[in-house]
């Protein structure tokens, strides 16, 4: 995991371009690519700047936004002419949170954890080999404070994390490769190391980056499973490397681990399934 970058206009992106264009379901893809578009600017948008930064023709985009202003997604300032989030995609966020049972599973989880290591501790929700999504934090650990926020989103691949999703999950080698070739890194691993870190996360429960993805910072996450077949979640636990090591690394590690197999036995057991074998042999 990491700090947000620091706050700028967006540049072209070309994920969200790419997604429009290769969607079945453009008009949804197309409001959907605007409302994220939106969400990752710190200043309201004209038409035209939302419009290119999407691959979009302006009357089109022009109409997208007209839709979501109306539905109280988007609203617009007349007299800048641009256009920005409304409070109305807090009443989806907000049944979403109510609803979501790895929430109200994994917060007291985390607020125990980093009060008893000092760290600071996300829930991160996974979304297949695309990205994870920060879904919860508790911010107790003094030592370190990031400025990640609810609905923050990485690469699925980076950092712990990543390697949880790349040890559990069966995804091609040669995909695998692909997208760990575009992860960006202070202080990178090479891909057969990484991949020994995989085979030891597989065998151990749970992963650790020790200051491959932020110098100095030591990452550990542990795998959620809402179903035996879907890797749903992790427990991520972040502070200062040396911090967490004089804090007891070992303990945190297997507190983590736990933590996590308790939570994917709870998630399963409400779904009718067992937890896997996986987390709970260790």
């Amino acid at each position: 995991m990491a700090t947000d970058p620091p706050k700028r206009r967006p540049r072209v992106d070309r994920a969200l371009a790419k997604a429009v264009e290769s969607s079945k379901a453009p008009a949804i893809s197309r409001a959907a690519a605007v409302l994220r578009l939106l969400g990752k600017s710190d200043i309201p948008l004209g038409v035209q700047s939302v419009a290119r930064e999407l691959g979009l023709v302006p009357s089109t985009c022009l109409h997208v936004l007209r839709a979501l202003v109306a539905e109280e997604f988007v609203s617009f300032d007349p007299e800048t002419k641009r256009y920005s989030l409304e409070a109305g995609v807090l009443t989806l966020a907000r049944h979403w949170l109510r609803r979501n049972r790895f929430n109200d599973l994994a917060q007291p989880v985390l607020d125990r954890i980093g009060q008893s290591f000092d760290a600071t501790m996300l829930g991160v929700q996974i979304v297949g080999l695309e990205h994870i999504i920060v879904v919860a934090i508790s911010q107790s650990g003094s030592n370190l404070h990031l400025s990640t926020q609810i609905g923050s989103r990485f690469p699925a691949l980076i950092s712990a994390t990543g390697r949880c999703i790349a040890a559990f999950g069966d995804h091609p080698e040669a995909e695998l490769e692909s997208r760990f070739k575009a992860l960006r890194w202070d202080e990178p691993p090479g891909f057969a190391q990484w991949k020994e870190q995989v085979r030891q996360t597989r065998a151990q429960g749970f992963a650790i980056d020790a200051g491959n993805y932020i110098s100095g910072v030591t990452v550990v996450a542990a795998p959620v499973w809402k179903t035996r077949a879907q890797l749903s979640h992790a427990l991520v636990a972040i502070g200062i490397g040396s911090a967490l090591r004089r804090n007891g690394l070992d303990a945190l590690q297997d507190a983590l681990r736990s933590a996590a197999q308790t939570v994917s036995s709870q998630l399963c057991g409400e779904m009718g399934a067992e937890a896997p074998e996986a987390i709970s042999a260790h």
